[in-house]
């Protein structure tokens, strides 16, 4: 009996053992969910929708601010400087006709009325050879002689020396004046001292240099411009002086933190190509950069500062306008379609700047344009858009929720065979 038991009791427990497995088996079998189809799953992206506008385009440059008329102030005769005006320092204003600095006049008022006097003794002996000539001419007639008497009867060659004399002699006089009146620097226009080379107590000689200034009633900015450049513009005319299209530019910089702006039109273009750069300048006019005249009210533009320029340039209809880094290298964008598929369509770029860019053909109003940077972009790809709600198919809840039914129905019978 016991060598029976050892035979058959293995062997019970073997087949014990494969049909608990057999049933753990058929148990999991029963609780495993159901396999769903694999599908892609889709991009999270963002988009903007693009709308067709009307606008004027922007062309864009840069250069220096300097003044329209800079002059080296010389001294137009010799002398010490006596004095010199307050405003005369580097950085000062002054106002048109301001005495800048006094040369020693002594000298020249000396000199003015000895011209005088030599004036009032020529005229003089002008009016002593007329009357003369005059008497000599009665003389002739009272003698009863016949014919014209000729011209050294009438002293005519005295008379036109005299005349020589006082003509020089007003000449001289005329000198002394200027010259009286160049012991004056004045400032030709209301204007800046850039520096100062002399002061009181220097002696000047003629064509010494004093001084270095330059109006401020106007400040100028030479602009570069390409030829691609001159076809978004409307530019005055190099001939036609009177042509009256004159296009605003705004004008922008920043130093040490603060940034300005200011207005200006571009009044002219120099007229020639450059033969390095292949550039035409355009040049822009700021009235007024200093406000010290009252004819503009905008911030002060000091001279040498560097500005980036936007130049208004012509209308073009019915475009669309976006940042340029939504435009790739092949000149195509990414387009999110009715169906939330990616689309890479080309476009007609009309103009590239920097920051923006201006599309004719290849998109309408109201499509979506994907923002979102894609490392490895396909077309056809399936796309969610962010801020869009996503629900769960109905058939899907249905499953989550019988799957969760059938787990409570195995966890209550086996309590209940326990």
């Amino acid at each position: 009996m016991r060598k029976l038991l050892r035979i058959i009791l293995p062997i019970g427990l073997v087949a014990l053992s494969i049909m608990i497995v057999i049933g753990l088996a058929n148990r999991a079998k029963s609780q495993r969910p159901e396999q769903k189809e694999e599908t892609d799953p889709a991009m999270l992206v963002e988009v903007i929708p693009v709308e067709r506008v009307s606008l004027n385009l922007s062309v864009f440059s840069q250069g220096s601010v300097r003044p329209r008329t800079e002059t080296t102030v010389v001294a137009e005769v010799s002398g010490k400087i006596v004095e010199v005006s307050p405003h005369f320092v580097a950085g000062g204003f002054f106002r048109k006709d301001e005495v800048l600095l006094q040369i020693d006049p002594s000298d020249y008022e000396a000199a003015l009325k000895r011209a005088e006097a030599n004036l009032a003794s020529r005229k003089a002996q002008y009016a002593d050879q007329k009357a003369r000539s005059e008497q000599a001419m009665k003389d002739w007639i009272n003698l009863g002689r016949q014919g014209e008497p000729s011209d050294l009867t009438l002293r005519k060659p005295q008379l036109a020396e005299a005349l020589a004399n006082v003509q020089a002699a007003e000449a001289e006089l005329q000198k002394a004046q200027r010259d009286l009146q160049r012991t004056k620097i004045k400032g030709s226009y209301d204007g800046l001292v850039r520096s100062k080379q002399a002061d009181v107590g220097q002696y000047v000689a003629p064509g010494t240099p004093v001084a270095v200034t330059f109006a401020i009633d106007t400040a100028e900015v030479r602009l570069p411009l390409t030829a691609t450049d001159l076809s978004f513009l409307d530019l005055p005319s190099v001939t036609n002086s009177s042509d009256t299209s004159l296009p605003p530019v705004t004008l922008r910089s920043e130093t040490a933190g603060m940034s300005g702006e200011w207005a200006g039109q571009i009044i002219r273009t120099e007229g020639v190509i450059d033969e390095k750069s292949r550039v035409t300048y355009a040049v822009a006019q700021v009235v007024d950069p200093y406000g010290v005249l009252g004819l503009s009210q905008q911030d002060e533009l000091r001279m040498g500062t560097f500005v980036r320029a936007e130049i208004k340039g012509r209308r073009v209809d019915d475009v669309v306008m976006l940042p340029r880094s939504y435009l790739n290298s092949d000149n195509t964008v990414m387009i999110a379609n009715s169906n939330n598929e990616l689309e890479i369509r080309p476009v007609a770029v009309i103009r590239a700047e920097p920051r923006r860019v201006y599309i004719g053909g290849g998109i309408e109003s109201g499509e979506r344009v994907v923002t979102t940077q894609l490392d490895a972009p396909i077309a056809g790809s399936r796309l969610t858009i962010r801020g869009e709600e996503e629900t769960a198919p109905d058939a899907e809840a249905e499953t989550v929720e019988a799957q969760a039914s059938s787990g409570d129905e195995h966890r209550t019978g086996d309590h209940m065979a326990h």
